[in-house]
């Protein structure tokens, strides 16, 4: 049976985390955590590797390293650069400036060193950096893409899952877009249970009307209810990028809609977005450019707008 590598790049709140959620899935017999700060990726893996005798823990190997150990890295899940601040602007967009620096050099290491490895980023303005790395760094085109709105997507299940009262692995739907504010509902792809959304109120409880605009604001801005309250999110993305990652190492070929480079799709092109996608052993294996109404269509050009307009500025594109 392979055994199989993870390298995790950026060992802050978010690598950390994707760190404890990558050895409470067995996602890997190996894994390396790799930081600029050397002591930080070392501790993080020493902390770790003193976990893995507890009898619920799987005797996974972890320890720290430099960027050397990506040569033989299946997956590699890249958390690098900084987050918002509390008292920042809340838009991810805010980041590109500072972040577009951090994966630049961050993907002149990795690549010195290998681009056989499937490579799912974390970094945010999510979009952007992943529209740097996967256009700059000649990346074979679907081994590169970005979590995109993986994780509004769980949020979305969530919320709805709690208006109904039921599990939120049922409910079928959405999140489309950027990572971040201009991210948006595909409504038309919503079910729980076999039922459309229009039909969802006969067939289930609720205690009170179903509201798409406040659920849409909901799941947009609970990002920075997160933050603001605790000072930074982790816990979600750690577990959204770690299934992504599963379904690499395990080709589960999942259906989730992930950030990568879009050729012609909906018209269109240079951007970097979220649609469904089949996640599997090859990284993207397919884009799925679903038919969607005109009103959600008009959401995703006005997503990709708001993307273009931060590549344009750091001449990007």
């Amino acid at each position: 049976m392979q055994k199989h590598k993870l390298a995790i790049i950026g060992m802050g709140n978010v690598g950390s985390a994707v760190l404890v959620q990558a050895v409470a899935q067995q996602l890997a017999a190996e894994i390396v955590c790799i930081d600029i700060d050397g002591k930080k990726a070392h501790g993080e893996a020493l902390d770790m590797t003193h976990a893995t005798p507890a009898a619920c823990s799987p005797d996974v190997k972890v320890y720290s390293g430099g960027f050397d150990e990506c040569k033989d890295a299946d997956v590699i899940i890249c958390a690098g650069g900084p987050s918002i601040l509390p008292d920042e602007k809340l838009d991810r967009l805010i980041l590109a400036e500072r972040n577009i620096k951090v994966i630049s050099g961050i993907m002149k290491e990795v690549t010195s060193y290998t681009r056989d490895a499937v490579f799912i980023m974390i970094t945010n303005p999510l979009d952007v950096t992943t529209y740097l790395a996967a256009t700059r760094f000649d990346y074979a085109p679907g081994k590169l893409f970005g979590t995109g709105t993986t994780l509004e997507t769980l949020r979305f299940k969530r919320i709805i899952a709690n208006h109904y009262n039921i599990n939120a692995k049922d409910v079928q739907g959405f999140m489309l877009g950027e990572h971040g504010n201009s991210a948006f509902p595909a409504w038309s792809t919503v079910s729980i249970g076999g039922v459309r959304l229009d039909a969802l109120d006969k067939y289930y409880d609720y205690s009170e009307p179903f509201d798409k605009e406040k659920i849409a604001d909901t799941v947009v801005k609970t990002a920075y209810d997160v933050l603001l309250s605790k000072g930074w999110t982790n816990t979600g993305i750690a577990m959204g990028a770690c299934y992504l990652a599963k379904s690499v190492f395990l080709n589960i070929r999942c259906v989730t809609p992930v950030s990568a480079p879009l050729d012609g799709e909906y018209g269109l092109s240079d951007v970097a977005l979220s649609l469904p996608s089949i996640i599997g052993e090859n990284g993207v294996d397919k884009r799925l450019a679903i038919q969607i109404p005109d009103s959600e269509l008009e959401a995703l050009h006005r997503s990709a707008q708001s993307i273009k307009e931060v590549l344009k500025i750091n001449a990007l594109i």
